[in-house]
């Protein structure tokens, strides 16, 4: 938290300090409630971050501790750095293919000797831990599992380079899934987030089996049945039992609850999105989509919600795109309970033939999406006007990832439709995507909102209370209406906003619903940024 302000801070702060008053606006401190010191520290908060501007280490060092609220769209594998999966590697003992720069299996007879023997310098598979003794490789892994560095070369892009890297660092032991989770939350904590929903899938491969007997059936309810009755409920009950495993053993690590507890880390909460492999035949996805449904139906408070992940542009993606949207439609209507985004518009000019930028986003939220996942191409959709207003009077939020787009689409600055999204006041909140594999964290994402798009404080903190309103918590929302910032519930009504004492009617409501709670909190880390400037 920046509490010692550099001078050119001050400097600003004193000059303007007879001019703050203009800069508590909407986004602000609900007006009901606003005090003149509390418009007085938003406002100081407004000139830090102008002052900040001037240089993007300082800006980084400002927003560092500016209150997060929530990440929304995180995948956890592409989310871990390069290097914990080296070090995972090497203690499963996994192996190198050195020229492809990827794990593989170990072939037959090969032994994880003690040291660095020198022949592991010129064989062509070697074990993972030579890594860890031969910096050149070490180097050429970090690079082959992320973008750092990367420059695209003939046909060979950078979206390919991206989508490649997941198939390079897989096959490190699920063990591990708990250690992923815990780097997630202490780098979530570091840069007081205070929320997280991670994708995942799970293990699928009972219900893939399955598939292999229930015949394709363009009647869903007839496959859901069938499904059913050949034992899904087996594959649900070890998909929840592996999800819940993971948060016990991550704050096991962290030692929560404990003298010695790794409290920013604790502090962040971690909830689960199933998330569906749409590459996949037609039946394979159908099983994931049935079997996500079941397991956010059976276990809500940990797996939050699903999604459909892979790329959009890929062929049975593109081909089988509307016949997915039927499913999840379809899901919905059988358990309208279990939240849903989507992985939308992930695509752009060019990249795909012109007809499939038609309707995609449109259809997942036909489809029942509360919240799209990029929304990249908007504009090129039919009738993009109307589905802007359509978004916002439904309040279906968009996640939006922008150095993920850029560096995947190559899409960004005035291209990308997030001024669009605003200007049609379609919800929208900052989120990461693939932290690990972009080489990137939130804060990155916020010191180029700023840069980018010149947002100020009042606009940061609308997307963060944004986010939080979006999260797929249980419970009724602090907030009188959706996303407006301007009024509480009735229960909090007459308390000041985020306040540590708070009166019994306002008590009551916050402990029966857990998004107003969380809301609540990320008010006290509001007050608490702001306090300390």
């Amino acid at each position: 938290m920046n509490k010692k302000r550099t001078p050119s801070a001050m400097v600003v702060v004193f000059l303007l300090a007879g001019t703050m008053a203009r800069f508590a606006g909407a986004q602000g401190a609900p007006a009901k409630k606003s005090t003149k010191k509390a418009e007085t520290k938003e406002a100081l908060a407004e000139k830090n971050l102008a002052a900040a501007r001037q240089n993007p280490l300082q800006l980084r060092h400002f927003l560092l501790g500016f209150p997060k609220g929530a990440d929304l769209h995180y995948h956890l594998s592409g989310g871990i750095y390069a290097e914990t999966f080296i070090k995972d590697a090497a203690e499963d003992g996994l192996c190198l293919n050195v020229k492809e720069a990827a794990f593989t299996a170990c072939p037959e007879g090969m032994v994880n000797e003690e040291g660095c023997p020198e022949k592991w310098r010129t064989d062509e598979i070697v074990p993972a831990k030579a890594a860890l003794c031969r910096q050149g490789l070490y180097d050429a892994l970090v690079d082959s599992f992320s973008m750092r560095g990367f420059v695209p070369y003939g046909s060979f892009t950078a979206h390919d380079h991206f989508f490649d890297s997941f198939a390079k660092f897989s096959g490190i032991d699920s063990k591990h899934h708990a250690e992923w989770v815990d780097e997630a939350a202490r780098r979530a904590g570091a840069q007081n987030e205070q929320y997280m929903e991670l994708m995942q899938t799970p293990d699928y491969q009972p219900a893939a089996n399955i598939a292999k007997i229930v015949p394709w059936n363009d009647d869903f309810a007839l496959m859901r049945e069938g499904f059913l009755a050949h034992g899904l409920a087996k594959n649900v009950a070890s998909v929840v039992e592996g999800f819940r495993d993971t948060e016990k053993k991550r704050r096991e690590m962290e030692h929560c609850k404990r003298p010695e507890a790794a409290a920013e880390a604790c502090n962040v909460d971690v909830r689960f999105i199933w998330q569906v492999l749409r590459g996949k035949a037609k039946e394979i996805v159908f099983a994931q989509a049935l079997l996500a449904f079941e397991s956010a139906q059976a276990a809500p408070k940990t797996i939050v919600g699903i999604n459909f992940v892979m790329p959009e542009d890929g062929y049975i993606s593109r081909r089988d795109y509307a016949l997915h949207m039927k499913m999840v439609k379809y899901l919905h209507e059988v358990y309208p309970q279990v939240h849903i985004a989507l992985h939308a518009g992930e695509i752009t000019y060019g990249q795909v033939p012109p007809a499939d930028l038609c309707c995609h986003i449109r259809l997942a939220v036909e489809a029942g999406a509360e919240r799209i996942g990029h929304g990249v191409d908007v504009l090129y959709e039919n009738h993009p006007y109307e589905l802007l207003r359509e978004m916002a009077g439904k309040h279906v939020m968009v996640e939006i990832n922008l150095s993920s787009n850029h560096l995947i689409l190559g899409v960004s600055g005035k291209d990308h439709p997030l001024p669009f999204y605003r200007q049609f006041g379609v919800p929208v909140a900052l989120s990461t995507d693939d932290e690990g594999v972009s080489r990137i964290d939130l804060t990155n994402e916020y010191v180029r909102a700023v840069e980018t798009y010149g947002l100020s404080y009042a606009d940061l903190k609308k997307m963060v209370r944004t986010g939080m309103e979006h999260a797929f918590l249980p419970g009724e929302s602090l907030w009188a209406q959706s996303d407006s910032f301007l009024k509480t519930a009735n229960s909090c009504a007459k308390d000041t906003l985020g306040a540590e004492k708070m009166s019994k009617g306002c008590e009551v409501f916050l402990q029966a619903n857990e998004k107003a709670s969380a809301q609540w909190k990320l008010e006290q880390r509001f007050l608490k940024f702001e306090a300390g400037l």
